[in-house]
């Protein structure tokens, strides 16, 4: 790649201090956009890297202001669409939490029951971090302080525990644990037949 010759850097040096010192126009143009001076000062920090990055591209230095301009645009409906799209999946979020339908007191029981047995052929530290973790709700951190660990360590621990005991529920349920079923008669191999991991 060939090196820049006086003129050219010169050029670059140009557009830079022209886009600088337009910095204050260009915020209001995008908070004006936007409604939020965050999210302006955000957009415009990243335009600044792609301007300064594309300097070379403007030939004449008359133009930048107009180019940057047009640059900003670009980005204000980027960021429009993404935010649309964040909406829209929070929107379908929200409209699967008002439809789910939580399961009868008896079903928890049930499957509380089936996965309880199925732990206790677990590891025991990995059944002690589900119990504390899953069951009572207390925090990774929190666990990782009350057993002497890195809260890193406990984060894989309970990883590998769930995953431990999904193989166990597999195991055990069958095709129920991957289908859902309702009707789980696995306790008859819940118990001492699987050993632990």
């Amino acid at each position: 790649m060939d090196e820049p010759d006086a003129a050219e850097l010169s050029l670059s040096v140009a557009i830079i201090d022209k886009l600088v010192a337009n910095h204050r126009e260009f915020l209001g143009f995008l908070e004006r956009r936007l409604g939020n001076r965050a999210e302006a000062e955000d957009i415009l920090q990243e335009a600044f890297v792609k301007g300064v990055e594309r300097a070379e591209t403007v030939r004449d230095g008359e133009t930048v202001v107009a180019w940057f301009y047009r640059l900003l645009r670009n980005a204000v409906v980027d960021h429009h669409r993404r935010r649309g799209a964040a909406g829209r999946a929070m929107d379908a979020f929200a409209r699967e939490l008002e439809s789910a339908v939580e399961p009868s007191v008896e079903v928890r029981q049930t499957v509380c029951a089936c996965v309880r047995s199925l732990s206790d052929t677990l590891k025991p530290e990995y059944a002690d971090a589900l119990r504390r973790i899953d069951v009572d709700g207390m925090s990774v951190q929190a666990y990782a302080a009350e057993i002497g660990i890195e809260p890193n360590n406990a984060a894989v621990r309970v990883h590998r525990a769930r995953l431990a005991l999904r193989k166990r529920v597999t195991t055990s349920c069958g095709t129920c644990a991957d289908h859902g079923c309702l009707d789980c008669s696995c306790d008859k191999s819940c118990g001492p037949a699987l050993s632990a991991s």
